[in-house]
């Protein structure tokens, strides 16, 4: 008798500590991504985001302000030049980052912490790798690099002092690009933010000092932002390798998982490879515009170098519009990924809707902010000749028309990149630039001149975003099919 109710005893007190372990576990994995209301969800992760891309358009901002301020439009146009390798480290930094993360929210879901913390460790490392073999590169064949993003014989010194600053800092560059993105999947946007935002305040400082005081050019401009990214980089880093005593779910930077798994690189990759796609169609775009810029503004009374500084600035203005889109879809990334993981197809559908609601209300909300005062926005930048500000502005208002359809158009790419189809989420990031900007930019001149590259974007833009609703409308179908189909599971 004794021996039963001990082995009763014993039954009880197991099933009672499996009971407390199921609790826990419970606790533990009941991630904030998964419960609490999505519009507070959205609005705290995609606030820090945006600003975090607000601040990264800043950072060009910045230097184009000063340098045009400073230097002058042949320093502007040297910024133009360059920009197509910030786009190749922002590609390559976009790419592991996102991916790594895509890969750790869906795997933070299905309640695998190791697997996503391995994510985060190889994304680390291989950013390491990735941004010394650009900068060796960038540095060994920087002339000719120079020469084919459209650099003229008057703008190549220029060029040539920034861009060596910043390929000799570009490992900072893509840690901090790629630690970012980890930092919002562990749940932790407003450290993101807070890191961009100390660089950004840090370079803004540095900028005139380094350009007036200390007379350096844009060899000080340059200077200035990669010292900026670098306590960016450290900022973020060092927060992977604190421990959190009230977040046991926080991945952290450990030297077993250090070591290169080509399998998990493999798997992440391919989930940010839409978002490198989209910088790197980005670059090829840049290039070709820079080239037909020189090419058609030599050939009319604008000049190639001045039409060249005068798209640098819109580039830079459509950065920030854009950032508002990009933002939001990178904060609803960890969101969808994390419920898609948890299979909550209602919340997923929910949190598209907003995020497209909300970043079509910003952008647009910018885009008539830039057709109503483009006057005033263009000699922010300097008004060095009514010929380069004129021209400016006629880019401004032509170029951007379109754009008030940017919003829709990049978070629905976000969303089947974070829902796991890379695929459509590639066709979708390189249908605006690669599929239709591109050739347009190559079409259009041949019969409006100087003209045909403004007209292009806006042709672009609106066409982009009616071939991505063809993709999305049976997306959201679907979700609804899978919501009534769980629903009537749930009535059984």
């Amino acid at each position: 008798m004794m021996n039963e109710q001990s082995e009763a005893s014993e039954t009880i007190e197991k099933e009672s500590a499996e009971r407390t372990d199921e609790i826990r576990n419970k606790k533990y994995y009941e991630n904030p991504l998964g419960v609490q209301p999505l519009g507070k969800l959205l609005l705290t992760f995609s606030v820090p985001a945006i600003i975090t891309g607000l601040i990264s358009s800043i950072y060009n901002i910045v230097d184009q302000i000063f340098i045009g301020q400073g230097v002058g439009y042949l320093g502007n146009a040297a910024t133009t030049v360059a920009f197509p390798v910030m786009t190749i480290l922002l590609a390559f930094g976009t790419l592991i980052g996102s991916g790594a993360s895509a890969y750790a929210a869906i795997r933070l879901g299905e309640r695998k912490k190791k697997s996503a913390e391995r994510a985060l460790n190889n994304a680390l490392c291989l950013t390491v790798i990735v941004g010394v073999i650009l900068m060796v590169a960038g540095l060994i064949f920087l002339r000719p690099i120079l020469l084919l993003f459209g650099a003229t014989e008057s703008v190549m010194p220029y060029a040539v002092d920034y861009v060596t600053v910043i390929l000799i800092g570009s490992p900072f560059y893509l840690v901090s690009i790629s630690m970012a993105n980890l930092v919002r999947t562990d749940g932790n946007p407003r450290l993101s933010m807070w890191g961009m935002l100390i660089g950004a305040i840090l370079n803004t400082i540095l900028n005139p000092i380094y350009i007036f005081v200390l007379d350096m050019g844009v060899r000080g401009s340059a200077i200035a932002t990669i010292t900026s990214q670098i306590l960016s980089a450290v900022i973020l880093v060092t927060y992977f390798l604190r421990p959190s005593k009230n977040r046991p779910d926080h991945m952290r930077i450990k030297k077993e998982y250090l070591r290169l798994n080509f399998r998990l690189v493999k798997n992440f990759l391919q989930l940010g490879i839409s978002s490198a796609i989209t910088q790197s169609v980005a670059c090829i775009m840049q290039i070709v515009m820079n080239n037909s810029l020189i090419y058609y503004g030599d050939r009319s009374p604008i000049t190639g170098d001045v039409a060249l500084g005068a798209m640098g600035i819109v580039m830079k203005i459509a950065m920030i519009l854009g950032s508002f889109g990009i933002g939001i879809g990178i904060g609803a990334q960890p969101i969808l990924g994390y419920n898609r993981g948890a299979q909550k197809f209602d919340r997923i559908k929910k949190t598209y809707t907003m995020a497209v609601s909300f970043a079509s209300a910003l952008v647009v909300a910018g885009w008539l902010i830039c057709q109503i005062f483009p006057e005033q926005i263009i000699h922010i930048f300097g008004n060095e000749s009514p010929q380069f500000s004129e021209f400016a502005v006629e880019c401004l208002r032509i170029y951007l028309f379109g754009i008030f359809c940017a919003g829709f158009q990049i978070v629905s790419t976000s969303y089947f990149q974070a829902t796991g189809q890379p695929l459509k989420a590639s066709i979708l990031s390189s249908l605006r630039q690669l599929t239709l900007l591109i050739p347009l930019i190559l079409i259009l001149p041949l019969f409006m001149g100087l003209d045909g590259i403004l007209y292009s974007a806006p042709i672009a833009d609106i066409s982009s975003a009616v071939i991505v609703a063809c993709f999305i409308i049976p997306e959201m179908k679907k979700l609804k099919r899978k919501i009534q189909e769980g629903e009537s599971i749930r009535q059984r």
